[in-house]
């Protein structure tokens, strides 16, 4: 290299690197990198920390990100602002609390580093991701008293919080205060507006929202469209208008997600169109889009409210097959649909397949055991069921035992039932007021017959035995038929 050429190796160039080497998740060589950098004054410079603090969070190095951070009292590096909002973050995915976010914020405030829009917003973040929704609001407040607008971010951080606490009506309020301010609401804004209407089966006023959003020159997006077809997928009968959403989506060039695929397929789940169902988890297929546990838990569930197990057989192998593992939610289904039409042995299996996984049987999966074995006839398999679950420290919920008294009444055990209902109660697992109030009926009626039953016997034991017990008169109808007897004889004796 001669002398008049510039050096590759600058403070500037290390800026750009670190945050490259971090996106590629090559934090080993950005370690390297950081270690040997040259000792002279300008390498020792703010903006240089926080690339290689930025890079190592973004591919997960907390603990080595944190020891940068570190590194910078012994080097005399003062922080700033931004390496403030970014230790914030780092420390909300590490999974310190919000307090201690605040805690390094109010440290790293004594020491000169500034209020700025990137602190707050990232502070506000951590308060929200705690559903500390009021502390969050202080702290936005006390930005806005330092002279600090809020952003389109900053409120859609609070109304994503609200709308998740189901709190739609305080998200519509800061929805209106942007409106109110002239912040420009973004797609994301509407976005979270739309899914929490979504939520509460209101596909007229996400529909309402779509209108607003284009009216306001945004484009409606994957998203958008998704949050529109969950809507009318959360509805019975109402798939027909969930597929229209999606074919509106595709003609405005938009292309589906997994999750667009999965909210069509459980619309026709909620329907009872489990072929259509089907057909769409093909066509995703054949698009190329792989599909998720959620898109698999969908499928599962359009085939096991249509009783069909050997279908719902056939995609648990696909899953098997494509290592996907499955959720909590995806267990219970395959349990709740082979045990219902009586595969008790495939219901064994997924019980067996899941603990592998990690997810062990719980109260729920007893009480669908219980629930589909009653059903099926096979109620005196029962008290065997309640003998796995006192093995696996499981209690028994009101569910368990109200599910078991029902089976013994149908069968007209009940001895049985009224064991199972002294338990109950003695266990104090007795279900809601109208529930039990129901069930108590059902009890105390054939509790008296069963009364009224067991005394007139022990009244006829006392009775025989004092011999006070009246011999039984003759009706007229007996008399008529000795007689009509006798003279048949006689008249037959006499021929």
């Amino acid at each position: 290299m001669g002398l008049n050429e510039p050096s590759l190796v600058t403070p500037r160039a290390y800026t750009i690197l670190f945050p490259i080497l971090g996106r590629a998740g090559m934090s080993k060589e950005l370690l390297v990198l950081f270690k040997n950098l040259p000792n002279r004054k300008g390498f020792k410079d703010v903006h240089v920390y926080n690339a290689a603090i930025s890079g190592l969070l973004c591919c997960r190095g907390y603990d080595d990100a944190w020891e940068v951070y570190e590194s910078m009292e012994t080097n005399s590096v003062q922080p700033d602002h931004v390496t403030s909002s970014i230790m914030i973050t780092l420390m909300r995915k590490r999974g310190n609390s919000a307090k201690e976010a605040w805690e390094l914020f109010e440290k790293m405030n004594e020491e000169g580093v500034k209020w700025s829009l990137e602190v707050a917003g990232a502070l506000i973040k951590s308060f929200c991701d705690e559903s500390l929704k009021k502390e969050a609001l202080i702290i936005q407040l006390e930005m806005e008293k330092r002279g600090i607008s809020s952003n389109a971010t900053v409120y859609n951080t609070l109304m994503h919080a609200y709308c998740k606490s189901n709190q739609i009506e305080e998200a519509e309020g800061l929805f209106a205060e942007m409106k109110r301010k002239k912040i420009a609401p973004t797609s994301a804004t509407y976005n979270i507006l739309m899914d929490a209407y979504s939520r509460r089966f209101q596909p007229e006023v996400v529909e309402k929202l779509l209108q607003e959003m284009e009216d306001a020159g945004l484009e409606p997006n994957v998203k958008s469209y998704t949050c529109l077809i969950s809507a009318y997928g959360r509805l019975r009968k109402m798939s027909d208008l969930a597929a229209n959403a999606f074919l509106r989506m595709t003609k405005v060039g938009i292309k589906p997600t997994s999750h667009s695929y999965t909210a069509l397929i459980h619309a026709y789940s909620v329907s009872g169109w489990h072929d259509k169902a089907y057909t769409a988890f093909e066509n995703m297929q054949r698009e190329g889009i792989k599909p998720s546990i959620e898109t698999y838990t969908a499928l599962l569930d359009a085939f096991r409210r249509a009783g069909d197990t050997q279908t719902l057989m056939k995609i648990w192998k696909m899953m098997i097959r494509d290592k996907i593992g499955g959720t909590r939610v995806t267990f219970n289904i395959l349990l709740d649909g082979f045990a219902k039409q009586g595969c008790y042995v495939e219901a064994r299996d997924v019980i067996c397949e899941f603990g592998k996984l990690g997810l062990q049987p719980t109260v729920m999966t007893y009480n669908m055991l219980i629930n589909a074995y009653a059903r099926g006839g096979q109620e005196s398999r029962l008290p065997q069921l309640l003998k796995e679950m006192a093995a696996l420290n499981l209690k028994p919920d009101s569910v368990t035992y109200s599910t078991m008294i029902y089976a013994f009444i149908r069968v007209r055990d009940f001895k049985r039932a009224f064991y199972f209902h002294k338990q109950m109660v003695k266990n104090r697992q007795v279900p809601d007021a109208e529930s039990y109030e129901k069930l108590r009926a059902i009890l105390d009626v054939k509790a008296a017959i069963k009364n009224r039953k067991d005394k007139s016997a022990i009244m006829g034991i006392v009775r025989s035995s004092m011999g006070l017990l009246k011999e039984k008169k003759k009706g007229k109808k007996d008399e008529f038929w000795k007689n009509r007897k006798k003279g048949a004889r006689f008249h037959g004796g006499q021929q």
